[in-house]
């Protein structure tokens, strides 16, 4: 059976710099970050004082109370950029045949705070004190169950867990149920929700989060004075479609998801393979899935995670899988603006490729004023006005996962 195109009809993201996605992609052309002193517990006792907390945000904006009393923060987020997805793709799900409507939506961790909260509970008040509710509000995939149940959505749904490699994987694996005929439609992405004190003081002791604290030194990707990432929440959720369904339906198309790679790195469960050829290899599958030659390729969103062996490392693989084209690439990361969002991360990056080949605009890593000797490619110091008519978005998770997407502009025709 030929692979069917998938296309992207609608987009919806929570993130620290707007509740939306137009609001979140205002923030980006202004070069707003998301950064500032952790509001969520006391970190008097923490080297990490800082985060890219999500703000305002009000789960009864989209869904009622009760339901929001049932589902974790990462749910929520799931649920309410869904909503915002679903509605910007101009879905009628009573118009739709259910079961060739998936969901694959994946968080890294999914609730530590119900953990937390949970097992204080265990420990003052013994097992019978542990709320009901307690296992289906922690695991993971409750996001993609929260958002199928909310919606409707009774086709294939997954939750895909690679750590930070999450949500490109997720957004990934639904687009090939859509080219091997697994559904018509699918709502994808990543959620998390998980700046609290286990997460902060986990990560911290593995030596993965800044302890700067001054907001605008504190997430700096390829500089070379960062000192590592800050832990970021939200969700972004895509609705990809078979093409001639978004057709027949006279949906928009915001752009053609045209591949997609994946590898492992086989050689750490948290730092990269020193060479690159993990990540090259992703990078390179993805291309090769799209029929795509490197030199054709102009722009990478990169994982770009401002610790400081990613950032080689990511460098390393470029150079890897482009070559010479390495240098003629403009190379940005999305994370200088709103942090890590572990599982969420990737998908969020992937709206912002989408906006990105949208206006023809290549936001600036912000932040990035100290060049690496080691880091010789284009990190885009500043924003860039450029046709982008193919846009590689990578993920690198703990573990060793990578995962890369290839974004092409849409041009209508067969």
């Amino acid at each position: 059976m030929a692979k069917r195109r998938v296309v992207v009809t609608g987009m919806g993201a929570v993130t620290p710099i707007g509740l939306s996605v137009d609001e979140f992609w205002q923030s980006i052309k202004a070069q707003k970050t998301g950064f500032s002193e952790i509001t969520k517990f006391d970190t008097t006792n923490y080297k990490c004082k800082l985060a890219a907390e999500v703000k305002e945000f009000d789960a009864k904006n989209y869904m009622d109370a009760k339901e929001a009393r049932r589902m974790e923060l990462f749910s929520q987020y799931a649920v309410a950029a869904a909503k915002e997805a679903i509605e910007d793709a101009g879905l009628e799900m009573d118009q739709e045949d259910p079961y060739m409507a998936g969901c694959a939506i994946g968080s890294g961790v999914g609730s530590l705070q119900a953990i937390e909260r949970e097992h204080t509970r265990l420990i003052e008040k013994g097992p019978g004190r542990v709320g009901p509710l307690f296992v289906p509000m922690m695991i993971s995939n409750m996001a993609a169950g929260n958002v199928s149940i909310h919606f409707g959505l009774k086709g294939k749904s997954i939750n895909v867990v690679t750590a930070c490699a999450t949500g490109t994987n997720t957004i990934g694996e639904a687009f090939r149920a859509i080219q091997y005929g697994e559904a018509d439609i699918m709502v994808s992405g990543g959620t998390e929700g998980s700046i609290c004190p286990t997460a902060i003081a986990g990560f911290t002791s593995l030596t993965a989060l800044t302890a700067e604290t001054d907001p605008k030194r504190c997430s700096i990707p390829f500089d070379k004075e960062r000192s590592g990432f800050v832990m970021g929440e939200g969700a972004g959720i895509v609705v990809l479609e078979e093409l001639e369904h978004a057709k027949r339906r006279g949906a928009k198309i915001y752009a053609e998801v045209a591949g997609y790679g994946c590898s492992s790195d086989a050689y750490h469960i948290t730092s990269p393979a020193e060479d690159g050829a993990g990540a090259a290899r992703a990078m390179e599958n993805a291309m090769k899935d799209a029929g795509v030659k490197p030199d054709e390729i102009p722009y990478i969103n990169a994982h770009g995670t401002a610790t400081h062996l990613n950032d080689l490392f990511e460098t390393r693989a470029i150079r890897l899988a482009f070559g010479e084209h390495a240098t003629k690439l403009k190379i940005n990361s999305t994370k200088s603006m709103i942090g890590h969002l572990l599982g969420a991360a990737g998908a969020v990056e992937f709206v912002t490729c989408v906006k990105e080949m949208q206006e023809n605009y290549v936001h600036a890593t912000v932040g990035y004023q100290t060049p690496d000797e080691e880091l010789d490619l284009d990190y885009c110091r500043e924003a860039v006005a450029m046709e982008v008519p193919y846009a590689l978005s990578n993920s690198l998770g703990f573990g060793g996962h990578n995962a890369s997407l290839l974004l092409k502009r849409y041009g209508g025709g067969a």
